[in-house]
């Protein structure tokens, strides 16, 4: 597992991907391939809690628009918690947030995808 992915389990049907570091193009890939692999499974709901990310970068954020992309095709929903203030302002300003929610607790986030 890359070093940026802390953890990975799954509540509820929905898998849960905890980040730690930078959001760039590792981060990105290292999101992407676990995202990959479960909706090949069958998975189609996913949160990523960004506590230990606080910043990202245009590459990142485009790599996470793919994966929006792709779980449209499947009728998947995608959402984040623990963001810092500026990666909110970051995923307001790339429209992220028009097609991914930004939760503020895991417990909100599952209770609502």
């Amino acid at each position: 597992m890359n070093t940026f992915i802390k953890s990975v389990k799954e509540e509820n049907q929905i898998i849960i991907i905890e980040t730690n570091g930078y959001l760039n193009n590792e981060g990105g890939e290292a999101i992407s391939a676990i995202c990959y692999e479960k909706i090949k499974i069958g998975h189609h709901k996913f949160l990523i809690n960004m506590a230990g990310t606080k910043v990202v970068n245009s590459i990142g954020v485009s790599i996470l628009i793919e994966i929006i992309e792709k779980l449209q095709e499947v009728d998947g929903r995608i959402g984040y918690y623990n963001l810092a203030p500026i990666v909110v302002k970051t995923f307001n300003i790339m429209g992220l947030t028009k097609y991914s929610t930004v939760f503020t607790t895991e417990e909100e986030a599952v209770g609502t995808l």
